[in-house]
Parts: structure tokens; C-alpha cells; sequence
């Protein structure tokens, strides 16, 4: 595929809720307003929780709500030897290094320079001036090794069509687990310029992880699309939505008589594309949509699909 598209990328590890069905209206919407191809990538690195069963599924959910897509789906599992060329180039270039810490040490020494945004699990650089004597001792050990990338204390500014500008120092962020897997935010950046990803929408979730991307994209000289992330869907506890929260994938919503169109009719509300009790096809919200006019903020599960959480 050499047309610039848009994209959704879901891990194949659950069935897609209604926070995961709104943001794939929304890439949707966008890419195929601007004419981009549209894609779904299924980013199954961790092969222990995804399952081609949740793929179908996946995939079968987006057709319910007419989000179609073009070529077959792309899965990461089957791209390992391009990530693996990635990090060969980084090596090459000086700015890679082992690091032997455990999740608790850098919880625990994790934080971000003042006024920066601070990515989940900032790194602080603990392994990377370790000796020698030091890289053997853990190794003699037995402690796994992780590889990360020399980002010397970057800081990286994006705008973001939904949320506007984002400065973000960059830690060392990881490019292989310890489980000689590649990380997410180096198999996103690979893919995405492998497949001509000229936009990307997502969660806003993934808003922090944005700028290591950015520079990861810079160093391996790939191409930077534009980012809108979008608010996210939360439960009545104002936590990110989950199953625990009550009717949240079609399955459960259809328990309750509640069908696709009127899923989509639902979300398509939430972004303030149509209004209450119409039900627009997918094709007719793609005439109204608009990014700018998009919420910012946070929308609430309907009460009438909550359960009450403790």
C-alpha cells in the first residue's frame, strides 16, 4: 500500500468497548473526509493475550457500525524483523544501552523536570552509565535486560490538532522488552511510516507517549504524521471506560436491545455530530464531520448503561 492513510490499531486482547468504537469513528471519519486510505493494524505484540478471535471480533464490530477499511489487516507479530532493524540502526548510531531495572525501582525514582509533561514511567536514566563490573554483576545475578534508547535528556514540542501544543522531555524509553520483544513505541513508529500513516487519531491516553514517537521517528529519519487524540470515554467513577463499568461492548449492549445503529447514533451524539434521536448513517456523519468542532473534555457512560463500581 503506497496511499497515505489513516488508521486504527486495537490490541486483539478483548472485545472493543465503546471508548475503543469512538475513536475508531473518529479516525474514520477523519481519514476518509480528507480522502486517506483507511487501516487496521492489530498491534498483538504481547502473543500470550491476543487472540485471533478478538480480532475477528474487533473487526467485526467496526463493520457493524460501517467503518470499513482498506487491504488486510497488518499484525505486529509478523513485523518483528523490522523492528529488530530499527533498533540495529539505533545501535549503530550510539543510542542504545542495556538496562537491568526493575518496575519498582524506577516507580520509585521516576520524575519529570519542572513544568514538562512527564510520560507514565519516566525513566531516570539509572542504567545508563553503568560500568562494566556493574552490567556483569547483574547479569551474573540473573536480572533480565531490557534495551533503551540514549535520549540525553531531549525535549520534544508537538501540536496536536485536538489538544494543542505538548512539551515533553524524553526519557530513555525502552525499544526492547526484557523479554527481547519490541516495545510499542518503536513498533508504532516502524509500522506507522511502513504504512504511510499520514494521520494518526487515538485515545488521548496515549497523548504523553506522543513526543518519544516523534523522536524516535526523527532519529530513524521516517516521517511524522499529524496526532489528534482524542478525550477519552469514562465510567461514573471518572475512570477510563471498562467492563467492569456495565453495558460497554455491542454484545452487552445488544442484551439490551440496543443495536448497532443505535450504538452509533449514541456516539455520534457524544461528539455532537447529530443530535438526540436521529440515527445517522456512517456515511452521513462523514458529510457533517469536522474536527474542530469535536469535544475536549471527557464523555461520561449514559447512566442507564453504568453499573455502580465500587
Amino acid at each position: 500500500m503506497t496511499t497515505a492513510a489513516g488508521r486504527f490499531a486495537p490490541s486483539p486482547t478483548g472485545d472493543l468497548h465503546l471508548g475503543n468504537l469512538r475513536t475508531a469513528l473518529v479516525a474514520w471519519l477523519s481519514a476518509r473526509s480528507q480522502g486517506l486510505d483507511f487501516i487496521v493494524r492489530m498491534e498483538d505484540l504481547d502473543r500470550v493475550t491476543s487472540s485471533v478471535a478478538f480480532e475477528q471480533a474487533q473487526c467485526e464490530a467496526l463493520t457493524a457500525l460501517g467503518i470499513d477499511f482498506d487491504g488486510e489487516v497488518v499484525r505486529q507479530s509478523d513485523r518483528f524483523h523490522l523492528y529488530a532493524a530499527a533498533i540495529d540502526e539505533l545501535t549503530a548510531q550510539g543510542r542504545t544501552y542495556e538496562c537491568f531495572c526493575t518496575r519498582r525501582e524506577i516507580r520509585e525514582a521516576s520524575s519529570a523536570p519542572q513544568g514538562l509533561e512527564a510520560p507514565e514511567g519516566l525513566y531516570p536514566a539509572t542504567c545508563r552509565t553503568l560500568s562494566t563490573d556493574q552490567r556483569a554483576q547483574f547479569v551474573q545475578q540473573g536480572r533480565p535486560s531490557a534495551l533503551r534508547l540514549r535520549a540525553d535528556e531531549q525535549v520534544i514540542e508537538i501540536i496536536d490538532e485536538i489538544r494543542g501544543p505538548v512539551r515533553a522531555a524524553i526519557d530513555d524509553v525502552v525499544l526492547r522488552r526484557n523479554d527481547g520483544v519490541a516495545a510499542y513505541n518503536l513498533a508504532v513508529v516502524v509500522d506507522d511510516a511502513a504504512q504511510h500513516v499520514a494521520e494518526v487519531v487515538r485515545g488521548d491516553d496515549l497523548l504523553s507517549s506522543t513526543p518519544r514517537q516523534v523522536m524516535l521517528q526523527r532519529l530513524l529519519g521516517l516521517p511524522t504524521p499529524r496526532y489528534r487524540h482524542v478525550p477519552l470515554v469514562l465510567g461514573s467513577d471518572g475512570v477510563r471506560l471498562a467492563k467492569r463499568h456495565g453495558a460497554v461492548t455491542l454484545a452487552q449492549l445488544a442484551e439490551r436491545g440496543i443495536s448497532p445503529q443505535q450504538v452509533r447514533a449514541m456516539l455520534a451524539s457524544s461528539l455532537g455530530l447529530s443530535d438526540e434521536g436521529e440515527s445517522p448513517t456512517a456515511r452521513e456523519l462523514l458529510r457533517r464531520f469536522d474536527v474542530q468542532p469535536l469535544p475536549r473534555e471527557p464523555w461520561v457512560l449514559p447512566p442507564h448503561l453504568q453499573r455502580s463500581v465500587p
